[in-house]
């Protein structure tokens, strides 16, 4: 198997496989009365500050579609140089755990296949253990992209196009960006809602997607700050990749 070419990795922002305002900043961003006028392009500067800022956040993502069945859950605790994602779609699970030295994946035969794109034969071959790669490889590269802050500033959408406005929600206030994301010969419009916090540091908080048809992507990130710890899979339970593919 060739790993400069990626498989499909679950990510934060993963494609629909089913046909799926003006305020001061001056506290937000800590400047002074002549820091003008809140824009889009700065609350999203501000966010990649605040973000870069962060030791790890939970993520929980979910996707649903009205025309179909398939309902797709991942659960992630995403760092800055270490991630832990869990994936469900259906009966299909994928388990992803990077740390600054290796990249795991391990799954049952379906998940190892529909979710990561392993062979049937591969997957059978790697059974239920943790497939490996090391720091330095294009999958590691891939994996940790995935579930480390890379992802989740992928979230951001860019300032052109994306409106910007305030909502309270329990006596609390968010930003509230809205775009649209053309759609292509191979996937649909989708408009895209993304809210955050306004106090102290601007992060993210919830991200939903809808498409067409009522296929529903929703994005909540929570627990800013915590530290992630993954744990190393048993060295006995660990195959490095080349003898999965060998």
């Amino acid at each position: 198997m060739n790993l400069s070419v990626r498989r499909r990795v679950p990510c934060l922002r993963p494609v629909l496989a089913f046909g799926i305002t003006a305020l001061l900043l001056s506290a937000a961003l800590g400047g002074t009365a002549d820091a003008g006028a809140v824009t889009t392009a700065s609350v999203l500067k501000a966010a990649k500050t605040a973000i870069a800022e962060q030791t790890g956040v939970h993520v929980v993502f979910d996707a649903n579609s009205s025309s179909s069945s398939t309902h797709e859950k991942l659960i992630a605790d995403v760092g800055a140089t270490t991630g832990t994602e869990n994936v469900s779609e259906g009966k299909s699970v994928l388990a992803v755990r990077v740390n600054p030295a290796f990249a795991y994946v391990s799954g049952n035969q379906s998940g190892l296949a529909a979710l990561f794109g392993l062979s049937a034969k591969d997957a059978k071959k790697l059974g239920a253990d943790w497939e490996s790669w090391k720091s330095g490889t294009a999958q590691y590269a891939n994996l940790k992209a995935d579930v480390t802050f890379a992802a989740v500033t992928a979230l951001l959408p860019t300032p052109k196009g994306t409106k910007l406005s305030t909502d309270i929600s329990n006596g609390t206030r968010f930003y509230v960006l809205k775009w649209t994301t053309a759609g292509t010969s191979s996937e649909p419009e989708l408009s895209n809602t993304l809210t955050l916090s306004t106090g102290g540091a601007i992060l993210p908080t919830e991200e939903t997607t809808t498409a067409p048809g009522g296929a529903k992507l929703t994005t909540v990130l929570s627990d800013w700050g915590e530290q992630v710890v993954v744990a190393t899979p048993p060295v006995a339970s660990t195959v490095a990749s080349a003898q999965v593919a060998g």
